[in-house]
C-alpha cells in the first residue's frame, strides 16, 4: 500500500514537472508573439514616418523659407517631389548641438554649423522636435530621429601654403571614388590696411586618381599671408557630394554670422567677442560680402550684394555693448552660400555659411535619443537636397509604457 502510494506521488511530481516545463516554454512562444508584433508595429511606423517626412513637403509647402511653424510637417522640396529635400526647411530643424548666446540680441541660436563654416538659427525661428511630433501624430506612443548626411565625403588638406596646393580625398560607402568630376573655387582675402578686404576668386576643374585623390594648385595665392575658402563639388555615376575648407591668419577676432530672418533674408554679422568673449587685445572687422548662388552644372555663380536701407555689404563690425550687429540681406532666394571676408591691420580672415546646407555639405541631425530604447527600426532613403546626394535615416522607436519585454 506504502509502494501505490508513493508511485502515486511520484506520478504527480512528473506532471506537475510537466506542466510547469509546457507553461514555461507556452509562456515564451506567447511573449516572442507579443514582442513580434510590437516589433512589427514600430517597423510600420517607422516606413510610415520615413514616408511622411520625406515624400511631404508639409504645409504651407515653403514653410522653409517663412519665419512660422509649418501646419502639417514635411521635409520634401515642393518645387522637385520624389527624394528631394527642402535645404531651407532642413535649416529651420534644431540641432542637437549645443547653442550658441549672442549678448547684442540676447537670444540664443540653434548651432548646425559643420566643418569651418557657420550656421546658427535664433530659437525662435527654428522647429523643434517636441512640435514637430505633435504635428506628426506620434508624442507620447513613437519617438524618432532624422539624420541626414552627405553621401560622398570630400575632404580636403593643405600639400604646401606659399604657393597654395590642397589634396582632395573622394569617398563613398564602399571607399576611394576613382574619376570623380571636380569643380572648385577658391575665395581669397586681399587684406587693405583701414578698409574693406578684396575678395579674389579663383575656379578650375579636375578629376580623382584611381586612390580618389587629386592635387590642385593655386600658384598665385599666399597661404600663410592670405585668408581663403575652397569649395569643392564631386560628381560621379549620378552621385555629387561637395567638400569646404577655411584659412584664417586671424585668432582672435573673428566675423560670426547669424540668420535673423529666413522670409526676408537676412543675416546679422557679429564680433566673436561678443559671442565667445575671447581674451584681449580685440579689434574692429572691416569686412566684405557675397553671395554665391548655386547653379544646375555645379557652378558658383556670383551676384552681387548692394547696399539699401539698413543693409550693407562692406562695412566695420566692431565689438561691445555700445556697438550694434551689422545686416546684410541675402539677394536671391535659391540656394547658394555667404561669403564674408574681413581683415584687421595685417591679419585677415574669412566665414562661409550656407543658404540652405547642401551648398556645403553640411549634415543634419533632429530628434530623439534612441541609444535607451529597446527595439529601434531604421528606415534608410537615397535623397538629393538642391542635387547634392545625401543619406537620409530614420530611426523609429516605441515611447509607451506597455511596450515591455514579456517575462513568463
Amino acid at each position: 500500500m506504502t509502494g501505490i502510494t508513493i508511485d502515486h506521488m511520484v506520478s504527480l511530481a512528473v506532471l506537475i514537472a510537466v506542466l510547469m516545463v509546457s507553461m514555461s516554454a507556452f509562456g515564451q512562444i506567447i511573449g516572442a508573439a507579443v514582442t513580434y508584433q510590437q516589433n512589427h508595429e514600430v517597423s510600420m511606423k517607422a516606413a510610415e514616418l520615413a514616408n511622411t517626412l520625406l515624400l511631404n513637403p508639409g504645409d504651407p509647402i515653403y514653410w522653409g523659407q517663412s519665419n512660422n511653424i509649418p501646419l502639417a510637417f514635411g521635409l520634401q522640396d515642393s518645387d522637385t517631389g520624389g527624394y528631394s529635400l527642402d535645404a531651407f526647411a532642413l535649416s529651420r530643424l534644431s540641432s542637437t548641438q549645443p547653442l550658441v548666446y549672442y549678448s547684442n540680441t540676447g537670444l540664443w541660436y540653434s548651432n548646425n554649423s559643420w566643418g569651418g563654416g557657420a550656421l546658427l538659427v535664433p530659437l525662435t525661428n527654428v522647429v523643434n522636435y517636441t512640435t514637430t511630433a505633435k504635428l506628426l501624430g506620434v508624442e507620447g506612443s513613437y519617438a524618432f530621429r532624422l539624420t541626414v548626411t552627405p553621401t560622398l565625403s570630400v575632404s580636403l588638406s593643405e600639400v604646401d601654403m606659399n604657393p597654395l596646393s590642397m589634396k582632395v580625398e573622394v569617398r563613398g560607402l564602399a571607399g576611394a571614388v576613382k574619376s570623380a568630376a571636380l569643380d572648385y573655387f577658391l575665395y581669397c582675402s586681399i587684406s587693405g590696411v583701414g578698409q574693406s578686404p578684396a575678395i579674389q576668386t579663383f575656379s578650375g576643374t579636375g578629376q580623382t586618381d584611381s586612390t580618389g585623390s587629386a592635387i590642385l594648385e593655386f600658384p598665385f595665392v599666399d597661404g600663410l599671408h592670405f585668408a581663403y575658402s575652397v569649395v569643392v563639388y564631386a560628381r560621379v555615376g549620378g552621385l555629387s557630394g561637395v567638400g569646404y575648407r577655411s584659412h584664417d591668419t586671424i585668432i582672435n577676432n573673428k566675423i560670426v554670422p547669424f540668420i535673423e530672418d529666413f522670409e526676408n533674408r537676412v543675416v546679422l554679422l557679429a564680433h566673436s567677442w561678443d559671442v565667445q568673449n575671447f581674451p584681449t587685445p580685440v579689434e574692429a572687422l572691416y569686412f566684405n560680402a557675397t553671395f554665391l548662388s548655386l547653379t544646375h552644372d555645379f557652378r558658383l555663380s556670383e551676384i552681387q550684394m548692394v547696399d539699401s536701407d539698413g543693409f550693407v555689404r562692406t562695412g566695420l563690425v566692431n565689438y561691445g555693448a555700445d556697438y550694434e550687429y551689422v545686416r546684410l540681406q541675402i539677394p536671391a532666394q535659391n540656394a547658394g552660400i555667404l561669403i564674408v571676408a574681413y581683415n584687421s591691420g595685417d591679419y585677415s580672415g574669412i566665414v562661409a555659411m550656407p543658404w540652405g546646407i547642401s551648398t556645403l555639405g553640411f549634415s543634419a541631425t533632429f530628434g530623439g535619443d534612441p541609444s535607451q530604447a529597446d527595439w529601434v527600426v531604421v528606415e534608410v532613403r537615397q535623397v538629393s537636397i538642391n542635387r547634392i546626394s545625401y543619406h537620409a535615416k530614420v530611426a523609429v522607436w516605441k515611447t509607451t509604457r506597455e511596450y515591455t519585454r514579456f517575462t513568463p
